[in-house]
Parts: structure tokens; C-alpha cells; sequence
């Protein structure tokens, strides 16, 4: 098993409550690693506590117990190591929009103490696909070469690990595949990669592992595909000869449902029944069958069940 890229262990944060409110556990002891080399899935409901983990990991909350550590380094003895080893893409666009792209990675450079001959502006640029925007205001450029400029300034020190929160929020499809297409180079350089994400098929397809956090509590940290697995549904669609006034009905169905005037669903476990039973079923209570469709059971759907039955 490869090492550790981040190490957490038992971390709490409590945030004080008001006059009129009790005190709130935003983090309830939640242990996890993240594997070097890796590109790891971190999910959860709004207000689960991926910020507040990002946050604390970043060096701008502080944690109230439990210990974090960063490509070896602990937060809180080794802050400065720590904080060299990991780059940050935060949801917001932060950078001043008068400078050049080429001058908010040098800024950014000088804030980390990078002596100039070592800075690498000009090969950032050109990493990101900027090259020709060097000497444009930065508020001059589009949402996606924002969210572009925002990954080069966190590599800046090149770091091993790169945490990228919510970064295709509110972005067009085009520039989604782009930025994947990015992270997917980066990550073969051999950058960890650290991604909350509310769309869960990019997910499915990019986190070789997920942890899903919900009300401050780790519920699930597996590899991708045995966590799609352990659904271990199916979903048949089927479309019959007539509208359907009553749903066929048989007790290993997990759901059946009208989907539409004449298309029946029903979801399954593949380890009680197969398709064909399904739709035996389906022609038994007189339903002659036109056309049929099936899926496996999604990390959208494992999501769900997850953080429903928390």
C-alpha cells in the first residue's frame, strides 16, 4: 500500500456556540489517509465538514483536538513544512484583478520566498494552458482560465499534494472536461490529488478512492469501485403495451415505480432475482413488454442511501 500523503486522525473542531446557541461539533473525530500518488474523492452533503477539514488542513481554522499531518509533517509542530507541502484551489476566485496572470504567480512565489531564478511562472503558464493571456489583467479573462490561473498559483511551490474544493462549480461541460483533463496531467506527474466534488459521476470516473463525510462524522472510506459495489442493485426500465393503472408487485422488488405513462422501474438485488425473473414478473400480471433498458447502481445512488440512512 502506498504512504501517506495526509494522515488524519481523530480530528475534532467546535465551533463556540452564540448567546442563544449551543456550541456545534462541525468535525466529530474523523480518521482517515490519503494514499501518496492517489486522487481521492472527499464527499458529503452542504454543511457536512469538507470545508472546515480543507480549512484546517490549509493552516486557516484551527482544530479544537485530534492530530493532521502533511506528507509527514504535523500541522501543529511543522506548520511551515506542512504548509509547503500542500497547495490549495479554494471554491471562491481569489486574486487581485488588476495584476497579470504572470504577476499573481509572482506574487505568489515571493510570498512562499522562491528566490526569482527559481520561480516558475513562465512554465505554469504554459501548464495551464495561459501562455498567451501572460500579460492580460486578470479580470480580463473568462471564469474557466480564472479557475485555470487559481490551480498554477496553488503549484506554485510545487507541492505533492493539490486540494481542489469544488472546482468545477458553476462551470459550463467544455470547461469541466478541461480542467479534469489538467488535474489528470498533473496527477501523472505524480501530484496527489484531493477533490470535493458535488458532481458525483466526475467522481466515479477520476477518485481511484472516496471517503463521504455527513454531520461531521466519517461514513464510508473505500476504493471507488467497492463502494459502487456494495449497492449491489440493478434498475430495470421497462416500457409496456398499455398505461399502467396498477404496478406489478412482488416482494424481492426494493422499488417500483411509474417513470413515465407506459414505463415501469423496478429496482432489484442481483443476488435475489436476475433481469429476466424481473421482467417475467412484469409479463405475468399481464403486461405485454415493448422495449426494456437496465443500469448497475451508481455512486449517486450509494451517496444517497449513505448519507439518507445517517
Amino acid at each position: 500500500m502506498a504512504e501517506a500523503a495526509i494522515e488524519i486522525r481523530d480530528l475534532v473542531k467546535e465551533y463556540a456556540g452564540s448567546k442563544n446557541s449551543d456550541p456545534k461539533l462541525a468535525l466529530k473525530g474523523v480518521s482517515f489517509d490519503v494514499p501518496q500518488g492517489s486522487v481521492f474523492g472527499l464527499l458529503g452533503p452542504n454543511g457536512a465538514g469538507k470545508s472546515t477539514l480543507i480549512n484546517i488542513m490549509a493552516g486557516l481554522v484551527n482544530k479544537t483536538g485530534g492530530q493532521v499531518k502533511i506528507w509527514g509533517h504535523d500541522i501543529d509542530n511543522d506548520h511551515r513544512n506542512a504548509k509547503l507541502n500542500i497547495g490549495i484551489v479554494p471554491q471562491e476566485i481569489v486574486f487581485d484583478p488588476f495584476f497579470t496572470p504572470f504577476e499573481v504567480l509572482e506574487n505568489q512565489g515571493g510570498f512562499y520566498g522562491i528566490p526569482k531564478a527559481l520561480r516558475r511562472s513562465e512554465e505554469l503558464l504554459k501548464a495551464v494552458h495561459l501562455e498567451d493571456k501572460r500579460n492580460a489583467y486578470a479580470r480580463t479573462l473568462s471564469g474557466g482560465m480564472k479557475r485555470r490561473l487559481l490551480i498554477a498559483k496553488a503549484m506554485v511551490h510545487s507541492p505533492p499534494i493539490l486540494v481542489l474544493d469544488e472546482p468545477t462549480a458553476g462551470v459550463d461541460v467544455e470547461l469541466r472536461k478541461q480542467l479534469w483533463e489538467l488535474v489528470s496531467e498533473l496527477n501523472a506527474e505524480g501530484v496527489t490529488v484531493v477533490l470535493t466534488t458535488h458532481y458525483l459521476e466526475e467522481a466515479e470516473e477520476l477518485c481511484e478512492q472516496i471517503a463521504i463525510i455527513n454531520h461531521g462524522e466519517l461514513i464510508a472510506n473505500k476504493p471507488t469501485r467497492e463502494l459502487v459495489g456494495m449497492m449491489g442493485e440493478k434498475i430495470v426500465s421497462v416500457t409496456v403495451d398499455r398505461d399502467v393503472d396498477e404496478l406489478p408487485v412482488d416482494p424481492r422488488f426494493h422499488k417500483c415505480e411509474a417513470a413515465g405513462e407506459r414505463v415501469i422501474e423496478i429496482t432489484f438485488d442481483k443476488s435475489e432475482m436476475t433481469a429476466g425473473q424481473v421482467l417475467a414478473k412484469v409479463q405475468e400480471q399481464g403486461f405485454a413488454i415493448e422495449d426494456v433498458s437496465t443500469r448497475e447502481a451508481d455512486l449517486e445512488d450509494v451517496f444517497v442511501q449513505l448519507t439518507g440512512s445517517a
